[in-house]
């Protein structure tokens, strides 16, 4: 006989604690709607992982002009543009000139924390540190998840919209019939070797480089501490590299004629990160949408991700408001389809970009020079560049 639960009842069930999740569940309380959020991790665990982040307009906007926090302003640091560098030439795109728009510095980690923050201010239910967490019932109107708390106690929790938020590795995505759900993913050979380093900046903006050595990545988190990635073998192990040898393997990579030579300080953190591109379709299944890295995934070249969870939510939040409020549920029958389209387009520019600025393991001098040849064709070109800078800080129609 199974251990006796409590049962608790909500509007929507949100499984995951990350932006996504808190994003959806700030705006739907915002528009008096109940929510509960369910999340494996604790708050300072999630706040503690050191993530990057390049925000779109549209996603600052969603922070600062829905009442979470303005520390995204006040904190984050706005980017007018970006550079491009191949075999030592530099060339900046000026997202400002081209588009008219900028994009804002500020790592995810944060965001979360100010969503996180919002939350409990505002009253919202978040159950942090759950375990045995199970959803079912997800093609009736009163969907469910099954979950145990931080103190032990089992927990029924009955809805009438459930959202799976729970990133790549979601339980509520894999509860999809396999009948009924279309995985498109592929795999990159190669990953990213990140460090985070006490240091000053290297550059006012970030620099993406390739060169024949591979791809390196130029970021910062703030005045004193900065981020950066090379281009590294996907079962490389970190403890293998020693800081002397890390930066020896950075500076190489950017080295150029103009002498560009990055700041180098103490290394306190050492990670790899593996690249796949990842789509499900559809994102609905009954009463349960997938959001975020639930339902797609992307390599982090194009700066998409989380830009992507919360174009999810923007489709999301206005269609569960029509239906509680009306009873209209054009907008969630139209959620998958509508998602998505922004989806694949964020793909195609990440697969796009990441091609174009990783050297691809074995691969002849033709692909490089090649490669070398679409470099100056999108940098050398005003439609070509402008192409790259209205993807990066987002089409219009997110805005």
């Amino acid at each position: 006989m199974s251990a006796q639960r409590t049962v608790l009842a909500t509007q929507v069930g949100i499984v995951g604690g990350g932006p996504a999740g808190l994003m959806l569940a700030h705006l739907l309380g915002r528009a008096g709607i109940g929510t509960v959020v369910l999340e494996a991790r604790d708050k300072d665990t999630i706040h503690a992982t050191h993530r990057a982040g390049i925000l779109e307009a549209a996603t600052v906007e969603m922070l600062a002009g829905s009442g979470v926090d303005g520390r995204v302003l006040t904190e984050g640091h706005e980017h007018r543009g970006t550079v491009l560098r191949f075999e030592g030439e530099s060339r900046r795109i000026d997202f400002q000139e081209l588009v008219g728009h900028s994009v804002r510095l500020y790592p995810q980690n944060e965001v979360f924390w100010d969503l996180a923050n919002a939350r409990e201010r505002d009253g919202g239910d978040i159950r942090w540190s759950v375990t045995d967490t199970e959803v079912l019932d997800l093609t009736t109107d009163r969907p469910a998840v099954r979950f145990t708390d931080a103190a032990g106690e089992r927990f029924e929790l009955r809805c009438e919209i459930l959202v799976g938020a729970d990133g790549s590795q979601s339980i509520c995505r894999r509860a999809i019939p396999d009948e009924e759900r279309t995985d498109n993913f592929i795999e990159y050979p190669f990953a990213w070797f990140g460090i985070l380093a006490e240091a000053p900046p290297s550059a006012p903006e970030l620099i993406y480089s390739n060169s024949e050595h591979g791809f390196a990545l130029v970021s910062s988190r703030s005045e004193t501490v900065q981020r950066m990635y090379f281009q590294c073998d996907p079962d490389e192990d970190v403890d293998d590299w020693d800081d002397e040898r890390i930066w020896a393997e950075l500076q190489r990579r950017v080295r150029g004629p103009d002498g560009l030579r990055l700041q180098e300080g103490p290394i306190f953190d050492k990670t790899v990160l593996k690249f796949r591109s990842y789509v499900c379709e559809p994102l609905r299944h009954g009463s349960m949408f997938l959001v975020g890295d639930a339902g797609h995934t992307v390599p982090p070249t194009g700066a998409k991700g989380l830009n992507l969870a919360f174009c999810d939510v923007r489709v999301l939040a206005p269609a569960l408001v029509e239906f509680f409020r009306s009873g209209d549920d054009s907008g969630l029958a139209g959620y998958s389809a509508q998602a998505l389209e922004r989806v694949w387009k964020a793909q195609n520019f990440s697969y796009w970009v990441t091609n174009l600025m990783h050297t691809q393991p074995g691969e002849n001098p033709f692909n490089q020079k090649r490669r070398r040849g679409e470099f100056r064709a999108v940098t050398a070109s005003e439609h070509g560049a402008a192409y790259f800078a209205e993807s990066y800080t987002g089409w219009p129609g997110d805005r």
